[in-house]
């Protein structure tokens, strides 16, 4: 009897059956265009995030936990989100140092994951839904490029952090990610400039997720958390967008 499977019995059901509902929830909120909802999502996923960060910089203080939701219930009102991180950042050094016991991980927290949530957040807030959307398309195009491409032709390790990934598939996925995001970006932009955004915020992606599983690694774990079966945790499937999400704000706020 021949026991070789078929492509789809060697599918990962649990994965798929995970990132089609993400997918679904995604596409739902891009769909309403909901200022609560979108900022809603961001939150729930921004404190997933911080939780597994506190975990792989094995951080154990509550307290933080709170300041960061406090953070976030902030940023709804204020017209700037991306401000509070400076907020945050100065508030938090300064009761360490009057309390004599200055933690510099803990400082990490307010640059790692909370600015780039709050990045995301001025991206919605400054740019639209189609901003959110363009991000989208480019960080998951990037990853989904990355992977296929180095599964086809990769050979030549690009970090000792992630020693799967090549270079190969870095070029195929930024390449991928450059053209199809420059396409949907010429809506509001120049093509130069939509080129040009798009090619660097895929990059950027590249090391969003580098960064992470250089976390991961330190901490000695193979995924961030356990809460999206068959893709680890929360951490685990934003990370690009961390990076990417404050580039993009910041080249959308200097060249467009």
């Amino acid at each position: 009897m021949d026991k070789s499977k078929s492509w789809l019995e060697k599918l990962d059901k649990p994965r798929v059956v995970t990132g089609a509902a993400l997918l679904g929830v995604v596409f739902l909120i891009g769909i309403i265009d909901s200022y609560i909802l979108t900022w809603l999502f961001l939150g729930v996923t921004f404190l997933f995030s911080f939780y597994e960060t506190m975990k792989l910089m094995k951080i154990d203080d509550n307290k933080l936990y709170g300041y960061a939701a406090l953070l976030w219930l902030i940023s709804f009102f204020y017209s700037n989100p991306d401000d509070l991180f400076f907020l945050a950042s100065i508030l938090t050094v300064s009761w360490m140092v009057y309390k004599n016991d200055f933690a510099l991980k803990n400082i990490y927290l307010f640059l790692y994951p909370t600015a780039s949530f709050l990045f995301l957040l001025a991206l919605y807030k400054g740019f639209g839904m189609d901003a959110l959307v363009w991000l989208v398309i480019v960080v998951a195009l990037t990853d989904t490029g990355a992977y296929f491409t180095g599964k086809a032709i990769g050979k030549t390790p690009f970090s000792p952090v992630s020693p799967k990934k090549t270079w190969e598939g870095v070029i195929g996925g930024v390449l991928l990610a450059t053209v199809a995001g420059a396409i949907y970006g010429v809506s509001f932009v120049s093509p130069i400039l939509a080129v040009l955004i798009s090619f660097l915020v895929a990059f950027s992606s590249i090391f969003g997720d580098l960064f992470e599983s250089y976390l991961k690694r330190k901490a000695n774990v193979k995924d961030s958390g356990n809460v999206l079966p068959g893709h680890g945790g929360v951490l685990d499937r934003v990370d690009g967008y961390l990076f990417a999400g404050v580039l993009m704000v910041i080249l959308l706020r200097g060249l467009a």
